[in-house]
């Protein structure tokens, strides 16, 4: 789990974890820059390879920054690239980075939220060259109504809340 001190607090029913959606990670490059084959691992490996700068959140901040880190690991490109890549706090700080040029590839989250307009988002990763990243929900240790907040998880991983999931460009948990 990205979140072990909270699970620590013991506020946190660990029983009830429910994976209600799915992030993919993505590359975005500055607009209007040429955008890279990302179809196959073979492919992202190379994109990276040749970048001459890579950006990401720090996987220190969270599950983005784990998320993409283990997309570089399953990559096999972890060492290699650790003299080009640069962790920063935010996704924001990643977007701007290469909307201004300064970083060629940004590294994170397929997500709506991606839309700094100096960006184009060349697309989501395939799961065989980054791991779909989870979005768990879960229940306090101390619900005022247990049955209420288990129906809220459940719904929230139902086909019926897959819309909005993909509007956010999001994978529902219900999607296969």
């Amino acid at each position: 789990s990205p979140f072990p001190d909270a699970l620590r607090t013991g506020n946190i029913d660990k029983r009830s974890a429910t994976v209600i959606a799915r992030m993919r990670m993505a590359i975005a490059v500055k607009k209007g820059a040429p955008k890279p084959d990302i179809s196959t691992p073979d492919a992202v490996r190379r994109t990276l390879l040749n970048a001459k700068s890579i950006i990401s959140v720090d996987p220190e901040q969270g599950s983005v920054g784990t998320a993409a880190l283990l997309a570089l690991d399953k990559l096999g490109l972890t060492q290699q690239l650790k003299p080009k890549i640069k962790w920063v706090p935010t996704g924001g700080v990643v977007q701007d980075s290469v909307a201004k040029g300064e970083s060629e590839i940004a590294l994170g989250p397929y997500l709506s939220d991606m839309r700094n307009p100096g960006l184009d988002v060349v697309g989501a990763l395939k799961p065989d060259a980054a791991p779909p990243i989870d979005v768990t929900g879960f229940i306090s240790t101390t619900p005022s109504n247990r049955q209420a907040a288990r129906a809220l998880l459940n719904y929230l991983a139902s086909p019926e809340a897959a819309p909005v999931y993909r509007a956010a460009k999001m994978f529902a948990a219900s999607d296969k």
